[in-house]
This record gives structure tokens, sequence and C-alpha cells, in this order.
């Protein structure tokens, strides 16, 4: 009868194997060829490519040796009916097996990330049909995520009151931002977008963009109204970063906190089209939810002046609200600088005075 050893020996000879070169050689029924192979797959002794009975089968030394035979390429859509990301996520693995010859932590970071958008879409699009793609030209991997529901910035916009579709943009990047608070933390997108090399939202005319191999962040308006919501999420395949170092950065950021997730970075660039930063109202709005938080990073990369208003709003008003939560600044030019330290001098009178 035949064996695994003599299916592996089947392989090495004929380079792609299938299951009726079992069938027809050995006489053995097709259910008695396919235990084999799948046995032989599970224990990463043979590598499946395809599906159904177009499936062939390869030693792992010769996936190595034969590129070639990778796809580059998946594309297919789901009705949105008891859809199961981990399930889908499997179905891609045996259909496009070079998510499996990633490294171990270009791996971690792709299947989080589309396992948390996906799930996005599922549980908040509303959408009918949901769309993945997979693709991997040369040493790029990534994906697409695609729905014609309710559209993520409005979702946002519309279940925490907010005024604009920009507004919801600002809120998402500073993280725990969800509409359904009671099961869902608002970590995805926050950490996808930090792991990513390029990591993209557009809906409805908005489009997020974050770019961490300049890096960058831009918010544009877009011609082409994108009904629903596209996510797309691009990473070298050698890619150096870990998703646990990616986490680490932004949790447990105090040694004696125990909130997890209690750090974030806040780009001011993105509160004003005009790149002025002057009101005590726009501080506000920055300010907005910050207090989830116990560490908050300032980014005044691009931001060439700030009013007293402004950093007072921040730096006194805020800190003086919530005395635990430790602000830290970057990337502030001269006069942000004289500004925010003006204003810490000024809060230290006060103090002192009042002491």
């Amino acid at each position: 009868m035949l064996n695994r050893g003599e299916v592996l020996e089947i392989a090495r000879g004929k380079g792609k194997l299938f299951s009726k070169d079992l069938v027809e050689r050995f006489k053995v029924s097709r259910q008695y060829a396919s235990i084999l192979i799948s046995g032989l797959v599970s224990d990463n002794k043979l590598v499946k490519f395809g599906s159904t009975r177009r499936a062939f089968y390869v030693l792992p030394e010769y996936a190595e040796t034969h590129r070639e035979i990778f796809p580059v390429h998946y594309i297919t859509a789901f009705k949105n009916v008891g859809l199961e990301e981990h399930k889908i996520l499997n179905k891609i693995e045996e259909t496009f097996p070079i998510i499996k010859k990633l490294p171990e932590n270009v791996r971690s970071i792709f299947t989080y990330s589309f396992s948390e958008m996906l799930n996005n879409a599922i549980e908040h699009s509303q959408s009918v049909r949901i769309g993945v793609e997979v693709s991997a030209p040369k040493n790029i991997f990534s994906f697409v995520i695609n729905d014609s529901g309710i559209g993520v910035f409005r979702n946002v916009m519309r279940k925490r009151g907010l005024k604009s579709e920009l507004e919801a943009i600002q809120d998402l990047l500073k993280g725990k931002t969800t509409t359904m608070p009671k099961s869902h933390s608002g970590e995805g997108i926050f950490f996808t977008s930090k792991a990513a090399n390029v990591f993209v939202l557009d809906s409805f005319g908005y489009q997020l963009i974050i770019n961490n191999e300049i890096p960058d962040v831009f918010v544009k308006r877009t011609k082409k109204i994108k009904i629903g919501t596209r996510v797309a999420f691009k990473i070298s395949s050698s890619s150096n970063k870990h998703l646990n170092e990616v986490f680490k950065k932004y949790t447990n950021s105090i040694s004696e906190s125990d909130y997890g997730f209690d750090k974030t970075e806040v780009r001011i660039k993105l509160y004003t089209l005009s790149g002025v930063h002057i009101s005590r109202s726009q501080a506000r709005r920055i300010l907005s939810g910050l207090e989830k938080f116990k560490v908050v990073v300032f980014d005044f990369d691009k931001v060439p002046m700030v009013g007293q208003a402004f950093a007072d709003e921040i730096f006194r008003v805020f800190q003086e609200k919530y005395p635990e939560i430790k602000l830290e600044t970057e990337n502030m030019t001269e006069g942000v600088k004289f500004m925010v330290e003006r204003t810490l001098n000024e809060a230290k009178i006060k103090k002192d005075i009042h002491a």
C-alpha cells in the first residue's frame, strides 16, 4: 500500500505532484491519496498550490528554487454574511502559499493587519459584498480590502458626532477610536498603519495616506469618489519590523502602567489646512480623546509657529486637568519651541505664586 515516503519520492522525481498521479499509478482511491497528501502538507513536507482538482504539490526545496510557480495576484469577493476573517485568511493561504514563505516577522504583520482590516469591513461597513486582493510583485507584499458600505470616515463622524470627515480622520490617527466600543478597542487601524510600509484609507472623496518609508502622513481630497471604503496595505518582504515592537512602542509606556495601549502620537500639522495653529479651539480639537492615554507625543513637524492661546490650552490647561498624563514634543522649530517653553514657564510661575 502506498505510504508517505513513496509520495515524497514521487514528488521529488516529478517536481509537481497531482493527486491523480497517485490514483493512476497505484490504483488507490482519490480519497486515500488526498488523505496522504493533506497529512504531508500539514507537516510542511509538501507545499500546496491552487485549489480543488487543479491543485498540485511540491517539496519545500522545489518551491524555494522555482519561485515562478508562486502566484503573484489573488482576487476574489465574498458575500458579507457570516464571514469570519480567519477562515478567509486560511483560504487565501491555501491558494496563495507565498504567504507561508514570508519571513516570520513579515507574516505576523500581514496576518494581523489583514485580519483587523477585514474584520472592520465585516462588522462596520454594512456592505453586501467585500472584495479582497492580495499581491506579491517582486519583494513587495500587499493587500486591498474593498467594500461599498457606509464609509469609514463617515461612520466615525456620525457615531461620534463630529463635524466632518477630516475630524474623523484626525480621531482615527489618535487610536482608540471605534464606533462599537463594547466589542472593539479601536486599535486595529492605529497599529496596522504603524506596521505597514504604506497604508491608505480611501472613502467618499477623502484619502488618508500613511507612508512610513518617508515617514509622513497626508490627507487628500480626491476627484474620483470611492463609494464605501478601500483599504490598501503594503509591506516589504525584507522588512525588519516586528509586530511585538510596534505594540511595545505604544503599550505600557510607563513602568507602573497596566493600561495596555496607553501611548499615542499626534501630528499637529493635520489639524489645520493653513498650517497655522493659533486658537484655543484648535488646541481643544487636538486634545479631544487624549485623556484616554498615559503618554501623548505632539509632533510639530512642518508647523512653523503656534499661538500663545494654542500652547496654553495644551501645556497648561490640559496638563493641569490631567497631571498624570505625560506630554512629550518632537520636531519643534525655534518659534514653536519658544512659545511652548514660554507657556511652561508662565504655568510654573502661576503655580509657585499659588503654592
